[in-house]
């Protein structure tokens, strides 16, 4: 398990980094917000290397192929006419046993190599030659991981160089030695969705750059039903911004154009069984089988939904606020509106209709692993839970 790394940055350090002109040495990217990764990557490909992705002093690898081999000499190679060096590696499994399976695989090749040049003694059998294979494989693998390490550790001044987890996951275990040495050298950067109230500035900002504006009620709304990730923004804020006749964006325009993320979807569909809208409910319902989402999937969804809404009404009884709502079900600080919106619903139904609701959920969730037909239970369940009895 992955213990807090010593060196974890947040998105706002690097970017202070990266305005005073001042890049670190190492760098470890990962993270669902995948915008402003790139952008960061743009930043520093501007900042060290301005002439272009094609400049002497730019190096970039697919982690697929490098071994420490390459990354250590593109390392030892001074810039030209410049100050710094740029290295990027991506997806280069430094955590698991890929770091120093390239390196492996060369040594098995060359052993391999020589094995056909070297012709055998008589005296001697194939296997006698053989036989040390393992050991120098082993001592290959254990070899490349500590010079990764030792490369990270004395990086030189002019060197930025930025590992990049994209198809990867970032997966580092601390208790591993060689793990535990990298994430005290680099800076590691999460990049996550971003908190509400930055997510609205922005979506307002970008409006306005389309030549429309947009409340920041209706724009916490977008950055809900869209997820929150910036690309996915970008692409609905151009539709929306298409779509409005006027100059303001209403919620109907964002209705009209935006296809929600499961969640937000799950989100409307306990508010119309709250209200008792069971035809709206399976209006919605539908929506979802007909994007072909995984019955077991929506099953999840909706029962989530429901034991936090239960959450928020065990809130409203003992007057409790939103942030006690939010820590209770550990909701995402960028994802504040839901809990808003949470609080909404469950103020127009009762402690006991959202305790019946949990245990509709469980039971369908059991027999949708046991029973044929699992869109048919998942009906069912909302017929149950839009006539359920206070």
């Amino acid at each position: 398990m992955l213990k807090q790394p010593l060196n974890k940055y947040d998105y706002q350090q690097l970017s202070n980094e990266l305005k005073n002109g001042r890049p670190g040495n190492c760098y470890i990217f990962y993270g669902d917000e995948r915008f402003l990764l790139e952008r960061t990557l743009e930043q520093l490909r501007g900042l060290i290397c301005p002439d272009g992705q094609g400049s002497f002093n730019y190096r970039q690898f697919d982690g697929k192929t490098v071994n420490v081999d390459e990354i250590e000499a593109a390392v030892n190679t001074y810039p030209v006419f410049a100050e710094r060096t740029l290295i990027e590696v991506i997806d280069y499994n430094m955590f698991g046993s890929k770091a120093a399976a390239g390196e492996s695989a060369k040594s098995q090749s060359d052993e391999s190599e020589g094995l056909q040049l070297a012709e055998p003694d008589d005296n001697e059998s194939f296997q006698d030659e053989a036989a040390p294979a393992p050991t120098g494989k082993k001592a290959s693998s254990t070899d490349a991981d500590q010079r990764l390490v030792d490369l990270i550790s004395d990086l030189p001044s002019y060197v930025c160089l930025v590992f990049v987890f994209d198809l990867v996951a970032f997966k580092p275990d601390s208790r591993r030695k060689k793990a535990s040495a990298i994430l005290k050298q680099a800076n590691t950067v999460e990049f996550t969705v971003q908190n509400s109230s930055r997510l609205t500035k922005w979506i307002i900002k970008h409006f306005e750059t389309s030549g429309k504006t947009i409340g920041s009620a209706d724009a916490a709304y977008l950055s809900f039903i869209t997820g929150g990730l910036m690309y996915s923004l970008l692409s609905e804020i151009n539709k929306v911004s298409a779509y409005a006749k006027g100059q303001t964006v209403t919620r109907a325009d964002i209705d009209a154009v935006v296809t929600p993320v499961l969640d937000a979807v799950a989100y409307k569909l306990t508010d119309a069984l709250i209200k008792r809208e069971f035809k709206t409910s399976m209006q919605i319902l539908d929506e979802l089988f007909r994007m072909r989402e995984p019955p077991h999937k929506i099953m999840f969804a909706i029962a989530a939904k429901m034991r936090q809404l239960l959450a928020a009404r065990i809130c409203i009884d003992n007057n409790l606020d939103k942030k006690a709502l939010i820590d209770i079900i550990g909701l995402p600080k960028n994802l504040e509106f839901q809990a808003g919106y949470l609080l909404d619903t469950a103020r127009k139904t009762t402690l006991v209709r959202c305790r019946e609701y949990v245990l509709q959920c469980s039971e369908t969730g059991y027999a949708l692993n046991s029973q044929p037909d699992p869109e048919l239970r998942i009906i069912e369940l909302l017929a149950k839970l839009a006539f359920a009895s206070d």
